[in-house]
C-alpha cells in the first residue's frame, strides 16, 4: 500500500531539499534506501518507515539557528501536514510522526518503536563513512567553522564544540 504513494512523497520532498547539500535529495534517497533494507529485515511497517524515512528532514533547520533542535518537530508536523492532502491512512499517522521526530540527534528523543528506531538508524548510518565525512565538511564549510582546534584537535583537554571545529562533529555523535 505504501508504493502507491512514494511517487507523490518523492515528487514533494523534492520540493523541500533544498536547505543545504548535506540534507539534499540524495541523502534522503540513502536514507530511504536503507530504511527499506532494515524495514524488510526486521519485519517493521513499512506503511510507516517509508514515509517518515522519504520525510525526516523536510524542515532541516542549519546547524547554528537557534532552534535546530526543534527541526524533527518541524518537520513532523509539516510532513503530516502533507500526507493528509495525499490521503495517507490516518491510523499512521501518529507513528510517523514519532519516527520523524525521534530521528533527530539534536531532539534528544529516543525511539520507542521499531520503525522509528529504523529511520534513526538509517539516517545515522548516512552520517557514517566517506559519504558522512563529505556532508560534514559542507556543512562546516557553510557555517565557516575552522577544521580543527590547534591547539587540541582531538578533543583530550575540551569538550567537543561542532559549532567551532568541524571535526569535533565525529567526537560529538560517533565516539
Amino acid at each position: 500500500m505504501a508504493a502507491r504513494f512514494e511517487g507523490p512523497i518523492l515528487a514533494f520532498v523534492k520540493q523541500q531539499m533544498l536547505q543545504d547539500q548535506a540534507h539534499d535529495i540524495h541523502h534522503i534517497l540513502r536514507v530511504v534506501k536503507t530504511a527499506k533494507q532494515l524495514c524488510q529485515a526486521e519485519g517493521a511497517q513499512i506503511e510507516v518507515v517509508l514515509p517518515a524515512a522519504y520525510l525526516h528532514d523536510c524542515v532541516s533547520l542549519a546547524k547554528n539557528h537557534p532552534d535546530r533542535s526543534q527541526s524533527s518537530q518541524l518537520a513532523a508536523e509539516k510532513a503530516l501536514s502533507f500526507l493528509r492532502t495525499i490521503d495517507y491512512p490516518q491510523r499512521y499517522l501518529p507513528s510517523i510522526h514519532h519516527a520523524i521526530v525521534a530521528h533527530s540527534y539534536s531532539a534528544n528523543i529516543i525511539p520507542t518503536t521499531l520503525e522509528a528506531q529504523i529511520v534513526q538508524d538509517a539516517d545515522r548510518l548516512d552520517a557514517l563513512g566517506a559519504i558522512g565525512i563529505a556532508r560534514c565538511l559542507q556543512v562546516s564549510c557553510e557555517l565557516g567553522v575552522d577544521l580543527y582546534h590547534p591547539d587540541d584537535p582531538f578533543c583530550l583537554q575540551r569538550a567537543p564544540d561542532d559549532r567551532r571545529f568541524a571535526i569535533d562533529h565525529f567526537y560529538l555523535k560517533l565516539f
